[in-house]
């Protein structure tokens, strides 16, 4: 299994996307599947992981998401029917998944979803918990700065 890199910047027990090193395993075959709303992940080290879209979107690396620092993570709501519509190699080391809610920011390498995947259910229950705290549902995006429904009459609903 891959270590779990660390920074300085990450809030404390979650994953930080890293560079390559030599003990990052490699993906052997990513299979998108849209039924199931899943993405399924093999590594060259035998691990294979189905992530679904949901958790990928929640814990996606990017700064929109994770912050610029401890504390100012951005507790992600309403995204239990996403979809990934476009999977974006970067280089040899990444992908950038693109969802239906137009969040296309994270790179996911694979040191982040070898991660992600060894450490699902742990990442999924912090989460699960992180919602429950905060009153907000996987329902309803209630994620601020998101703009509210308007009719056009200048008010919103």
């Amino acid at each position: 299994m891959a270590a779990i890199m660390t920074s300085h910047r990450a809030r404390p027990g979650m994953p930080t996307m890293a560079g390559l090193h030599p003990s990052t395993p490699q993906p052997t075959d990513l299979v998108l599947r849209t039924q199931s709303r899943v993405l399924e992940v093999a590594f060259d080290d035998g691990n294979r992981y189905q992530l679904p879209f949901e958790f990928l979107r929640v814990l996606s690396p990017s700064a929109e998401v994770r912050g610029h620092g401890i504390g100012q993570e951005v507790l992600q709501s309403g995204k239990r029917n996403v979809q990934i519509t476009a999977i974006e190699p970067v280089g040899h080391y990444a992908v950038k998944l693109v969802f239906s809610d137009g969040h296309d920011s994270g790179l996911y390498s694979w040191d982040y979803l070898a991660t992600l995947g060894a450490r699902q259910d742990e990442l999924w229950g912090a989460y699960l918990e992180r919602l429950a705290v905060a009153g907000a549902s996987r329902d309803i995006d209630t994620t601020p700065g998101k703009a509210a429904p308007s009719c056009g009459s200048g008010h919103t609903h």
